[in-house]
């Protein structure tokens, strides 16, 4: 499978150097930094994003992180995003079966091992993707009873960054890197009936 597009022939220095940051951390070259070259400023802005968001923040862990990137990768059926957030899913304390229940194999109510903070957060990250965005004052009673404010900014913004991904990576045809292809990753959530 390949992207709508391939990247341009010649890349300005300055992104190259992002691009060889991004080989660092990932252990390969990704498609998304190359075909973000036709425009800088989307290039610099998205790196710069990716930059500085959250990775570990008081009581929200990585695990806690990660388990909202995923949610909201499965619930935008992302294949780059899903990849991506779910290499290593078990280095973050993440089981077979939470991951398939993130999947939509399981009902997430049926794992023990989500704390309940896990579950709200999941919920929350599933409402923000979805269009519109729907709130109910219950739920939003439910997220201030459980998070900081700070903390609700962070688990919104984690949760924008990868629809953000999602959204421009989707509109690229930018295809899965092969991050997960040991894990059995199935890229689309499952359709309820």
């Amino acid at each position: 499978m390949k992207a709508f597009i391939g990247p341009p022939k010649s890349i300005p220095c300055y992104l190259k150097i992002g691009i060889w940051i991004s080989r660092i951390v990932t252990g390969r070259y990704l498609l998304p930094g190359k075909l973000l070259a036709w425009y800088p400023k989307v290039a610099l802005s998205s790196g710069i994003m990716e930059a500085l968001v959250a990775h570990k923040d008081g009581k929200l862990d990585k695990r806690m992180l990660k388990l909202i990137r995923l949610t909201t990768s499965f619930s935008v059926a992302c294949p780059f995003c899903i990849d991506m957030n779910a290499y290593d899913y078990d280095q973050y304390g993440i089981t077979p079966g939470e991951l398939a229940a993130l999947q939509g194999k399981i009902d997430i109510t049926a794992v023990d091992t989500f704390s309940p903070r896990e579950i709200i957060a999941m919920e929350y990250a599933v409402l923000i993707s979805a269009t519109p965005p729907r709130f109910t004052q219950d739920f939003i009673n439910k997220m201030k009873a459980n998070f900081t404010e700070r903390e609700i900014v962070i688990l919104a913004s984690t949760v924008a960054q990868v629809n953000y991904w999602a959204r421009l990576l989707q509109a690229l045809g930018v295809p899965p890197a092969g991050f997960s292809d040991h894990c059995g990753i199935q890229f689309s959530k499952p359709k309820s009936d």
